[in-house]
């Protein structure tokens, strides 16, 4: 077990009086030695994002854990606040802590990048990948609420031309084009000719259908993906 013992130094003007024990310095010496401590026992961002904001939810049946993640996005299609709420252990809670932080100002896009690299925030918060649905229950949240934005401004969108993607603003005419020009037969092919279905995903079924009516039905949806 570790074994605390107060400083001898002062933090702000104060000194625990006789008796009082390393309980002062308890937060500031786990918080020092182990980032998801720090997230865990003073989280960033709790509550919700004001509105409008759209949200995404995730849990787990196996744990019985929960999260909630609200985000507002400005004028400029970037994240203007983020916030969550969670129910579960000390791994979940840090991870949407540092979540919320990191997409902050950030584009749809790169956010959704952010949630697909659960690796990259296991190891920021070193811990194995026991801890890894923890980490992508958080990550999930987040994609599912980019999602929800991207279908509300695709139902918004009146531009001369239908919006598909909205993480990196791609026409519907851009991808037929892309497709027509270049015999892209996959979603993947389309997303590296052009990055549409490249962020948080839910133009990917649209997607298919822009092939299936340029190529014609006689490609497999299989190989479509």
């Amino acid at each position: 077990m570790l074994q605390f013992r107060a400083p001898k130094t002062t933090v702000g003007n104060h000194r625990p009086e006789r008796g009082q024990g390393p309980l002062p310095y308890l937060k500031i010496v786990v918080r020092t030695l182990n980032k998801l401590a720090d997230h865990f026992l003073n989280p960033k961002n709790v509550g919700e994002a004001g509105d409008p904001s759209f949200t995404g939810r995730a849990g787990s049946f196996v744990c019985g854990a929960a999260a909630h993640l609200s985000i507002q996005i400005d004028e400029s299609h970037n994240i203007s606040e983020a916030k969550f709420r969670a129910a579960g252990c000390e791994v979940l809670i840090a991870s949407l802590s540092i979540l919320t932080e990191q997409i902050q100002a950030r584009s749809t896009a790169d956010a959704a990048a952010i949630a697909q690299t659960p690796e990259a925030l296991l190891a920021e918060l070193k811990r194995n990948s026991d801890d890894r649905h923890c980490v992508q229950l958080a990550c999930e949240a987040l994609l599912t609420a980019i999602r929800e934005y991207s279908d509300a401004a695709r139902d918004e969108w009146n531009g001369d031309e239908a919006l598909i993607c909205t993480c990196f603003f791609v026409s519907e005419q851009t991808i037929e084009r892309e497709i027509k020009q270049h015999g892209l037969t996959t979603v993947r092919e389309v997303t590296a000719a052009c990055n549409a279905g490249g962020g948080c995903g839910s133009c990917q079924p649209l997607i298919v259908e822009i092939l299936e009516a340029v190529k014609g039905p006689d490609l497999e949806l299989s190989d479509m993906l």
